[in-house]
């Protein structure tokens, strides 16, 4: 693939002006076709059924386990979850996983190496050491997981609710990256959030993890929560920044309480207003590469000698529904409630139904309610919005090789789409190469939605605002 242009100082960028225009509703492209379009005419046959063709072409194996237990709710929050403290409750849950994981790796060959690892929710620290322990056991009784020192296991971790103790457990177990959710370190934000999590708390497990030895840790920010200012990020900023944590997430916060209930607890008079907003991702960018860190692209920063920031370099970069990653030659497995997998050429997701879930797996069968097997031109727009916001650089000739096409004439209504953003110097085109510039990272949403084939025919309203 074309090696992207070096990234010139974001000053240059900064138009708040044109910012604006392009501030519309949009994809974060974690998968494309993304998911509106999957259907429930795709069920457990069908995922079977890749999952067996996926044997034909044995790439490694990426797992995903979604934990939904928490002990409290974060107001913020529009992930799958469950509120309870009774860890017990977990029991029945891990169980079918289990079951889960038995009918799926009955399709698949033995022999491929689980190279990607990742523990999601909700809260996967909710559980009891011995219940996380259960769970990896599991894991590698089925799947049979890797000792590989090149592996990325990783897990989500709430700060309230682990020590130095939950650390070196994980640790032992064999993962070798955390992210640890901070969102923003101001008392009186973290209060109308419904969570307070003092500085303390995140920095000595930062510490704890650097003594460990774990390879990479990332922490979450989010911009655009209740009370927060322009100078108050920038202040929680400052603080992270002297944490140095190799890698950050820097989220938008979309303020949808028509669809997510317990955003009904923020007082909208509350929220800072979208120059206030565009503010915080100026001074967050400024900041975090005065700092020294790489703007990834959207929301991800990674410092030079960490992994992510190695694979940009290198093109070897993708995206997946944890973000960007550094494993893109794997097929995806999903496990547990809402989970989403992508497998060979399909994506399937489980029910966000809790008791639709069990249902399911009681009955013997896979948990798929719905998904969507791709077209070659679905593959072929995955793979020019993959390259597109991992290297912020497209080579249509080399598209073109790899689906034995022409991929100039295939795209053209994308570039024609695309005509306005290169009037606004967005992004460039060279030949058969397009190249995002600065002030275009910042809007690798929008310029990926030229791509989309399917956006026309779906509600704007379900997807967040760009910036």
């Amino acid at each position: 693939m074309f090696s992207p242009l070096p990234a010139l100082p974001s000053t240059q960028a900064w138009d708040p002006a044109l910012l604006k225009r392009y501030d519309i509703s949009g994809p974060r492209y974690t998968s494309y076709p993304t998911a509106p379009s999957f259907h429930q005419g795709f069920g457990a046959e069908d995922f079977e059924a890749a999952l067996a063709r996926s044997n034909a072409r044995p790439r490694p194996l990426s797992l995903y386990v979604h934990v939904p237990f928490c002990r409290r709710i974060c107001f913020y929050c529009a992930c799958n979850k469950i509120a309870t403290k009774n860890t017990q409750l977990a029991e029945p849950y891990l169980s079918r996983l289990d079951r889960e994981m038995v009918l799926t790796s009955r399709q698949l060959d033995r022999s491929r190496e689980v190279s990607q690892l990742h523990w999601g929710g909700g809260t996967p620290t909710f559980l009891t050491l011995g219940q996380m322990g259960d769970l990896f056991d599991r894991l590698d009784a089925r799947f049979g997981l890797s000792n590989s020192p090149d592996r990325d296991y990783s897990i989500e971790i709430d700060p309230r609710e682990a020590n130095v103790l939950t650390l070196r457990h994980l640790q032992a177990l064999g993962f070798n990256r955390l992210s640890l959710g901070v969102q923003d370190l101001d008392p009186k934000v973290q209060q109308a959030i419904n969570r307070v999590q003092p500085r303390v708390l995140t920095e000595s497990l930062i510490d704890e993890a650097r003594r460990l030895g774990f390879r990479s840790l990332n922490l979450d920010l989010i911009y655009g929560l209740p009370h927060q200012t322009p100078s108050s990020f920038a202040a929680t900023l400052a603080q992270i920044i002297d944490m140095a944590p190799p890698r950050l997430s820097v989220f938008n916060y979309a303020h949808l309480p028509s669809r997510f209930a317990p955003q009904r607890r923020i007082r909208e008079a509350d929220l800072p207003d979208s120059d206030a907003k565009l503010a915080m991702l100026q001074t967050s960018i400024e900041m975090l590469e005065e700092a020294g860190y790489v703007h990834i692209g959207m929301d991800h920063f990674a410092l030079p000698d960490d992994s992510l920031a190695s694979a940009q370099r290198l093109g070897t970069m993708t995206r997946n529904f944890q973000g960007y990653s550094t494993h893109g030659n794997s097929d995806l497995v999903g496990l547990g409630v809402s989970a989403i997998s992508r497998v060979d050429d399909c994506y399937a997701q489980n029910p966000t139904a809790l008791a639709d879930y069990e249902a399911a797996l009681d009955a013997g069968r896979l948990a798929t309610v719905k998904g969507i097997r791709l077209s070659l031109d679905d593959q072929l727009r995955r793979r020019a919005i993959e390259r597109l916001m991992c290297d912020m650089a497209l080579d249509l000739e080399a598209l073109g090789h790899e689906f034995d096409l022409d991929a100039t004439l295939w795209l053209d209504d994308a570039l024609t789409r695309l005509a306005p953003s290169i009037e606004d110097g967005l992004i460039e085109r060279h030949g058969s190469r397009l190249v995002v510039t600065p002030r275009g990272r910042l809007l690798i949403r929008h310029l990926a939605m030229a791509f989309d084939a399917r956006l026309p025919k779906q509600a704007q309203e379900r997807y967040s605002r760009i910036l």
